[in-house]
């Protein structure tokens, strides 16, 4: 006898779950989403029109869940500000605000939408998961009702908070995340209190989940991967590209291969905010990324990934990332250099003035080495050797140690750490170190175009960073990005609150 319809969406879970655990691997998407926007206005808009902007951009969304879960994804990531976009005031912001409680409330929004008020925007995100038999994540925003009992409420006594939630393939509420690091431009949305290190249990794997501008810092990141020893992490961002280090495709492959974890990065897509670069990252590199600055275009994403990637038998080794560094003499080039800024950021710089060479420079405590040879030394572009050791930011102030091989966008060396996307030229090898002073390194590749190098470098357990064989395409940049999470100056804001 055939189960009836209302146990249909268990037998599929139950088949779900069973096919996962017998594997030691498993299907991940993520959807780089063109969000609709809403107008921008200072006044809050009626809780009708709000919902009227959220189910359109939920429309485009659950077309890429129903196409997953048809290719046999069991979980997608959708982006930061995914529903209801970015363009608010913290009074313009409240109709698109909902009551998200903790899941330990046992809650299937699709089955019981009124338990705790009105939540259409919970309601049809559960039935997504729940109609594909899919686990969802998606970011929306929380509102948590406060008084004067508390001093740190806010004047209109509410707290808003940039939330993460995930659906299991039965619809319920696992996971509820509060974005703990706000990014400066949002001022709708309050601190938490406490950072939150959230984790749920899957038939494939354990997983974490932070938002965005949360990658650079300690808490919630670093936590949930050293310490929670989770094996993927969800990644929901709205990632402004800034080159040459912090392209989002860039950045996120390095950091999923510095913390050997697997990292589900779904980012929104505007061409105007320079916002594009979603993956599928692992401790080995990208198993699949897209990254479009031309087209107003989404795109889904999908690929096999390790349940549990250390156990895995291609699972990198532990890396000593200043051993070969500091066991070296310094190359010459040190006294013959000349700084330049990244951004803010003063580097000191050293021209490759020749075709091949060994090279040294040093800022404070970190001295870079970089050995390596140009397939054809060109007269029309410059290379450096770039290092920085020191806080970065000017509201948020975090420290940064970095070792850079980088192309300057001219001759003119005053241009050198300006963003490039393109070069033309090759390198038969290169391999860079440094003696940096933390276990948290991230390795960066990048190609001409902006694209990456999988499987065209390596890196050694002594920390170089080194190339496999020449490089299939021309260069923009080799860099070992390394963060010094105890010499963080403290939060402005967080501590005020």
């Amino acid at each position: 006898m055939l189960p009836s319809q209302a146990l249909l969406p268990a037998v599929v879970l139950a088949l779900t779950a069973l096919q996962a655990l017998a594997s030691d691997t498993f299907i991940a998407a993520v959807y780089e989403h063109a969000v609709i926007l809403p107008d921008p206005t200072e006044e809050p808009i009626s809780p009708d029109d709000a919902l009227a902007l959220m189910n359109k951009n939920m429309d485009v969304l659950e077309r890429a869940i129903k196409e997953a879960a048809q290719k046999g994804a069991h979980i997608i990531v959708t982006p930061e500000d995914g529903i209801y976009g970015w363009r608010f005031t913290r009074e313009s912001i409240y109709p698109y605000l909902e009551d998200i409680p903790d899941p330990v409330v046992n809650w299937i929004p699709c089955t019981d939408p009124s338990r705790f008020g009105p939540a259409p925007v919970q309601e049809r995100l559960s039935c997504m998961a729940r109609n594909n038999s899919i686990y969802v994540v998606a970011n929306i925003g929380d509102k948590k009702p406060c008084n004067s009992s508390d001093p740190k409420c806010p004047s209109d006594s509410r707290y808003h908070y940039n939330t993460d939630v995930v659906f299991d393939p039965q619809g319920k509420l696992v996971a509820r995340y509060h974005k703990y690091n706000l990014f400066r431009r949002e001022t709708q949305f309050n601190y938490p209190k406490e950072p939150e290190a959230v984790t749920f249990e899957t038939p494939f794997g354990k997983f974490g989940i932070f938002t965005c501008f949360d990658i650079l810092f300690y808490e919630p990141a670093v936590v949930l991967v050293s310490k929670m020893q989770v094996d993927t992490v969800l990644f929901p961002t709205a990632w402004m590209n800034v080159l040459p280090f912090l392209t989002a495709v860039e950045f996120h492959s390095a950091w999923a291969m510095g913390m050997r974890v697997n990292l589900l990065s779904a980012n929104t897509h505007n061409t105007i905010m320079a916002m594009t670069g979603s993956g599928l990252f692992t401790p080995e590199g990208p198993a699949a990324y897209h990254y479009d600055s031309a087209t107003e275009e989404g795109r889904l994403l999908l690929a096999e990934l390790s349940t549990h990637p250390r156990l895995s038998p291609t699972y990198p080794p532990a890396i000593n990332w200043s051993l070969h560094a500091t066991s070296i003499k310094k190359f010459p080039g040190e006294n013959d250099t000349f700084l330049g800024a990244v951004r803010k950021d003063m580097f000191t710089f050293g021209e490759l003035r020749n075709k091949a060479g060994n090279y040294t420079v040093c800022q404070g405590d970190l001295c870079c080495h970089l050995v390596y040879q140009m397939s054809d030394k060109r007269k029309d572009e410059v290379y450096v050797l770039g290092a920085f050791d020191g806080l970065h930011g000017s509201l948020i102030k975090y420290h940064w140690q970095i070792c850079t091989l980088l192309k300057c966008p001219s001759t003119d060396l005053s241009t050198c750490g300006q963003p490039v996307e393109t070069a033309q030229t090759k390198f038969e090898m290169f391999s860079l170190s440094g003696t940096f002073g933390t276990s948290y390194v991230f390795p960066e590749v990048l190609y001409s175009g902006v694209q990456l190098a999988p499987g065209e470098f390596e890196v050694l357990r002594d920390g170089r960073l080194k190339s496999k064989h020449a490089t299939s395409k021309p260069l923009v940049t080799a860099t070992l990005f390394g963060r010094l999470y105890e010499k963080d100056l403290p939060h402005p804001l967080r501590t005020s609150l």
